[in-house]
């Protein structure tokens, strides 16, 4: 009944789920499969690979033989055939899905990516860190909240309080 009315008054199009591949995420996907599916709506799944900083050797001492672009590439790669694979396992057949995976600040990313593709709606665990770990971490779902065009559903990790 609820969702019903909220078909009629909300023409939901295209739903954005940012994933770092975590349980809480698999939680926020299933209902923004759901919704997909119920509102005929587009699923846009999404990861953030943090951008690999690159530190140059002092002068006089010989580089590391460690090559960050392969490091990169790689990291890329893996994120691709992760979103293959959760796509194929969590999405429900007949759902339009789009995947991607982008390089940067995750919060920043998300927020661009959903202006430029027109996210009606944006589903994003939360992982509930409280405390000092909030404080030192800081909470990117609370970012996108504040900062997102759209609406923004956020989803508590299970057994979260």
């Amino acid at each position: 009944m609820f969702l019903r009315g909220i078909k009629e008054m909300l023409p939901i199009k295209n739903i954005l789920c940012p994933t770092d591949f975590s349980e809480p995420s698999y939680e926020a996907l299933k209902v923004a499969d759901e919704l997909a599916a119920h509102f005929g709506a587009t699923l846009h799944i999404i990861n953030v690979v943090p951008l690999v900083p690159i530190v140059e050797a002092p002068i006089g001492v010989e580089s590391s033989s460690f090559n960050v672009a392969s490091y990169q590439q790689e990291l890329e790669g893996q994120a691709q055939k992760s979103l293959k694979n959760l796509t194929e396992q969590k999405v429900t057949r007949g759902v339009p899905v789009f995947t991607d995976v982008l390089i940067g600040n995750a919060a920043g990313e998300v927020i661009r990516y959903a202006s430029e593709k027109g996210a009606d709606m944006i589903v994003i665990a939360t992982h509930g860190l409280s405390g000092w770990r909030r404080f030192i971490s800081g909470s990117t779902t609370e970012q996108i909240v504040r900062q997102a065009s759209c609406p923004v559903l956020s989803i508590r990790k299970p057994g979260g309080k």
